[in-house]
């Protein structure tokens, strides 16, 4: 089982997507029981790696409630800091989530997050970049060093934007009383933006674990008239879609799987019927000829996340 769960949708009622569905998430008892049955229902379903932040909204404290009616060792949590979650629910809130790399925020947030243990398994960064600074902040990276011996964690960092590639270099030569401090890196990596081939092989040589996030391209890989220079990608999904009977969520998430082996590929699913349309990626098996046509829709990093940019909270 190569798939994950990422929470980012069940903890808060908006995130930045393409897909508008008409959905009402001003009821937030309502909401909360259905994340949590999403969460069950993954289980159930055999997903066994969930992901989390306190940057998104209910998630983290949910993952607590649900992951304390649990009694299994097999469940791998992650959670990061560096992300506070201001929208309060609200749709229209001008400003969604702030980030902050500072010791105090990282002291704040393991200050609820390590009630996860002893599930919780990966400590990250949230959106590592070089204009935090966060990579060469001392004080910070002996905290985490130390929180890795101190719980037997690993210590990741999520990457956004042009320059992920950079931001890996850097932190792979990140050291604490001589020893690497990063063990995961949660990557954007889709049939879009594929800059992730670029490191996976580094990667991979030494032995650090690759966590794929986004692999759906934030809705964009799904049919949308307001994209008509995507003719051709829609065109390509819809055959393969069809050829495999999955949907084109499914071809996707397997393109991940396939080009960037042992990874894990987080579902970003916030319903059930969501998370099994994703799981169907584990009934069929891409060509070399299929993920030769899906690398050829590439874009260049800049034109993949200067239209991310755009994209709306809904």
């Amino acid at each position: 089982m190569q798939l994950g769960l990422g929470t980012a949708a069940l903890g808060r009622p908006q995130y930045i997507n393409v897909r508008t569905e008409n959905c009402d998430n001003s009821n937030l008892a309502e909401f909360r029981k259905q994340s949590f049955n999403v969460l069950e229902k993954a289980y159930n379903l055999g997903i066994r790696y969930f992901d989390t932040a306190p940057g998104y909204g209910l998630a983290e404290e949910l993952v607590l409630e649900w992951v304390q009616t649990k009694n299994d060792n097999t469940i791998e949590i992650t959670t990061k800091w560096g992300y506070t979650y201001t929208a309060n629910f609200d749709a229209n809130a001008t400003v969604h989530e702030v980030k902050e790399h500072s010791l105090s925020k990282l002291n704040e947030q393991w200050n609820f997050s390590k009630q996860l243990l002893p599930y919780l398994k990966v400590y990250q960064i949230h959106s590592a970049t070089l204009e935090t600074g966060v990579l060469e902040n001392v004080e910070v990276l002996k905290q985490l060093a130390f929180l890795k011996k101190e719980h037997n964690l690993k210590i990741g960092l999520t990457t956004t934007g042009t320059n992920q590639v950079e931001v890996i270099k850097k932190a792979l030569e990140v050291l604490v009383d001589g020893e690497p401090v990063f063990d995961l890196f949660q990557v954007t990596y889709n049939f879009l933006d594929q800059s992730l081939i670029e490191i996976s092989g580094e990667l991979v040589r030494q032995n650090k674990s690759i966590v794929i996030k986004e692999a759906l391209a934030n809705g964009r890989v799904f049919k949308n008239e307001s994209y008509p220079h995507y003719a051709k990608m829609y065109t390509t999904l819809e055959n393969l879609a069809k050829k495999h009977t999955v949907g084109v969520d499914a071809i996707s998430l397997k393109y991940c799987e396939q080009t960037i082996p042992g990874s894990i590929v987080l579902s970003g699913a916030s319903s059930i019927d969501q998370l099994k349309q994703n799981l169907e990626m584990n009934s069929f098996t891409l060509s070399a000829d299929e993920i030769e046509t899906l690398n050829s829709l590439k874009v260049s990093p800049d034109a993949y996340w200067t239209e991310r940019k755009q994209l709306q909270w809904n």
